[in-house]
């Protein structure tokens, strides 16, 4: 588990699996994979096996041992709905979330059919939040797998943001957004992340802008921490409404920003 994690909407990272295989345009340039496979090869390191999917029981237990609540992005190295981790493998993870109430664990699928059609046979504590991947228009199918499944928070990740979108936001609880980085990534027009937190504001669901990316709001070429994540002259870190929610600890500056500016 990652004990501080630079993601902008998490504090920790759990990964009970590492690896994965790419689905959608959205994994094109995926850091996970990037990262692994700079150490595929290297006898007795984590990613020995590069970003070849690979469960990681002996991790199972690791968040019951952080008695401070805290965010938690579950499987930030892979995706728990991969069609070739076994169910009862998904259910011992379910099963610790449960247990570790007092973390807020959030959770990201690319597979939305496979988690729609577990989702009933799988238990949703209160502390588990359940999103989606959308990058293009083709891909906001996932919200309607995403509606199936009965969990109190449900999310969208807009990120890498590759083409503008068309929200349908009906039981959705909060949309994060951003731009790609890295050496080869796609810019984002921002009136594709203007769209989308407007569509937001509309439908009174909180929107979290994560970053620009590699370029920044004018379309320069500037990195991730030059470009930075100011939108129209302010951040946007609204959360879902959840009072027991722990917020992410993010250091001096950052600060939460209200559920919605109208």
């Amino acid at each position: 588990m990652g004990a501080k994690s630079r993601i902008e909407w998490t504090e920790a990272t759990w990964n009970p699996v590492t690896g994965c295989t790419q689905v959608s345009p959205g994994c094109a340039h995926c850091y996970a994979k990037t990262f692994a496979e700079r150490f595929r090869g290297v006898s007795g390191h984590p990613y020995e096996a590069g970003f070849d999917l690979v469960l990681r029981p002996e991790r199972l237990q690791q968040p019951l041992g952080w008695r401070r609540p805290r965010m938690i992005f579950v499987n930030s190295m892979s995706d728990l709905f991969h069609e070739d981790i076994p169910f009862s493998y998904i259910c011992q993870v379910f099963e610790v979330m449960s247990s570790a109430h007092w973390h807020t664990f959030q959770l990201l699928t690319k597979r939305s059919q496979r988690l729609a059609e577990l989702a009933t046979q799988l238990p949703w504590p209160e502390n588990l939040w359940i999103g989606v991947s959308v990058e293009l228009q083709r891909w906001v199918s996932r919200a309607d797998y995403l509606r199936q499944v009965p969990a109190k928070t449900r999310f969208l990740s807009c990120e890498p943001l590759l083409g503008p979108l068309e929200l349908d936001l009906a039981d959705i609880h909060w949309v994060i957004a951003g731009g790609e980085s890295g050496h080869r990534a796609r810019p984002m027009n921002p009136a594709w992340a203007r769209s989308i937190r407007d569509q937001c504001l509309a439908a009174r669901v909180p929107f979290f802008f994560k970053q620009w990316g590699a370029y920044d709001e004018a379309g320069l070429r500037r990195g991730k921490g030059a470009a930075g994540r100011i939108l129209d002259g302010r951040t946007w870190d609204a959360l879902p409404p959840a009072s027991s929610t722990p917020k992410p600890d993010k250091g001096a500056g950052w600060v939460a920003q209200p559920a919605l500016s109208l």
